[in-house]
């Protein structure tokens, strides 16, 4: 095998999943512990840590390109694996790895390049034939000429930075007034957070369904996808939950959209895990919206339906092995929903609500997955994001990973700071999800509604006091407590009552 030592390149939960993987291919890993996270939990599934603890600069190790290099050749890692976020898109840093003899694992930097700009991305997809929504073919200068190309396309249209995504110097515009007032703001965030103000505009498609897929490459040319993930539950283009496969799709319409994702992953020649992502309208038509050139956060629910381990085929690809399948090896086995449960305050728009862990508690059924990077007594941290854990839930089909959820979820018990629990716990009750009847707008519009309702909050607060009670005193596992179907609540205000218990 090339790679001898991989240096993980970053924290939290997806240093601790990265870790799982080369453990079980018996490759040594590297981590780095910082001053924010001095006993932060990956570090202890960690072969080698660097402590980093004294360093004083303003910027964090993890955005620090001559640093990671330094550590990885001091240490004697000829592999790097930079997760999601921080330097995993940064088409520099993967080239400054391979000129220093660390094999970066990931796709090559013109692929990451070329991914990352929207609009070269939007190029290639045009030019490999490959569904749009009209939008401009560059990037647009200023405010004037922004108003002219509106109106051309006609509103509503989106602002979005052409080095950017997560939602970060994007807006939604629907008039003249608001396009002259939302331009120059937009590009002041593109530039704040990818430093290139940079954007383009494209018609803005009202109510989609956010559908991706995932795709894997190797060096030899070899490119196929595992299939769908359903991700339009989301607030302000952040998605919160994701399942896979999607309700949406019917098999000629998965293939069609499989082999476009295929088809632009091609185009610029890609090898390790990507994913490309679409917008699906009330018509069944869909169009390309970017590809993002890492391993996603959602990842395990495309693990869990096809049980292939994407980390370990990223190290494998990474190592010049050819993928071990092809594309009609490739099978959806059941279903499985993801819940991204974050230290956040719902009430306040998902804020971060950073604390410390008192006490967290999993359930442990055969079907429930957790991914994490915290334990108690861990803090979550304003220097990074607000993850607690991802809870994964399988099964042979929708309505009973549903039913697995709701099971799941109020097994979960975490005190010590605002979490998004109360949110799930409302969602998967809701009709309209259980339907899979929804868009990207569902949150805002079919659930902000019961943000502020307090009509259940004292009974929901009652139900929680004994739920724990019998757990922790009586350990009484085969009591299964249960809200009646259909009924409107809004969980999520326990979060203030929460730390009484």
């Amino acid at each position: 095998m090339l790679i001898r030592k991989i240096l993980i390149a970053n924290r939290g939960e997806i240093a601790v999943r990265i870790m799982k993987s080369a453990r079980k291919m018996n490759i040594p890993t590297v981590a780095v512990k910082t001053a924010a996270e001095p006993d932060a939990m990956y570090l202890s599934f960690a072969d080698e840590i660097i402590d980093n603890t004294d360093d004083t600069s303003e910027i964090p190790v993890f955005l620090d390109i001559e640093k990671l290099i330094s550590i990885a050749l001091s240490t004697g890692a000829n592999a790097l694996h930079p997760g999601y976020g921080f330097l995993a898109e940064n088409a520099y840093f993967a080239q400054k790895c391979i000129e220093n003899g660390i094999i970066f694992i990931g796709p090559s930097p013109d692929a990451i390049y070329k991914m990352g700009n929207k609009t070269i991305a939007r190029k290639l997809a045009m030019q490999n034939k490959i569904p749009l929504a009209m939008g401009s073919e560059g990037n647009i200068a200023d405010e004037e000429e922004a108003v002219v190309f509106a109106e051309k396309i006609g509103y509503p249209v989106i602002i979005k930075a052409a080095s950017g995504g997560g939602g970060r110097g994007m807006r939604i515009v629907r008039d003249e007034n608001e396009m002259v007032k939302m331009f120059p703001v937009a590009r002041r965030e593109a530039e704040k957070a990818f430093k290139d103000p940079s954007v383009f505009i494209e018609k803005y498609i009202e109510n989609p369904k956010h559908i991706e897929f995932q795709v894997l490459g190797d060096t030899r040319g070899n490119i196929i996808h595992l299939y769908e993930r359903e991700c339009s539950i989301q607030r302000k283009h952040q998605k919160l939950l994701e399942e896979a496969p999607s309700s949406a799709l019917d098999d000629k319409l998965r293939e069609e959209m499989g082999n476009m994702a295929v088809r632009i992953a091609k185009a610029v020649n890609y090898h390790s895990a990507g994913t490309v992502e679409f917008l699906l309208d009330s018509d069944r038509n869909f169009y390309f919206m970017e590809m993002n050139t890492r391993i996603q956060v959602e990842h395990p629910v495309t693990e869990l339906i096809t049980g292939i381990d994407l980390v370990e085929q990223q190290i494998r690809i990474a190592n010049g092995e050819a993928l071990q399948f092809e594309q009609k090896d490739i099978r959806i086995n059941g279903w499985a929903i993801e819940c991204r449960i974050n230290a956040e305050d719902v009430q306040s728009g998902f804020s971060p609500s950073p604390g410390r862990i008192e006490k967290m508690s999993m359930p442990d059924y055969p079907c429930v997955r957790v991914d994490t990077g915290v334990r108690e007594g861990s803090a979550i941290v304003a220097n990074y994001d607000s993850m607690i854990a991802k809870l994964i839930i399988s099964g042979k089909d929708r309505k009973e990973v549903i039913t697995r959820c709701k099971m799941a979820l109020d097994k979960v018990w975490i005190k010590g700071t605002k979490t998004t629990l109360p949110f799930f716990r409302l969602l998967v009750r809701n009709q309209k999800f259980q339907e899979g009847n929804y868009t990207t707008a569902f949150v805002e519009k079919d659930l902000e509604k019961y943000y502020y309702n307090s009509e259940y909050e004292e009974m929901l607060a009652a139900w929680l006091a004994t739920k724990m009670f019998i757990e922790e005193n009586l350990q009484a596992d085969s009591i299964n407590i249960d809200f009646s179907e259909g009924k409107e609540m809004s969980p999520w205000l326990l979060n203030k009552r929460i730390n009484q218990f």
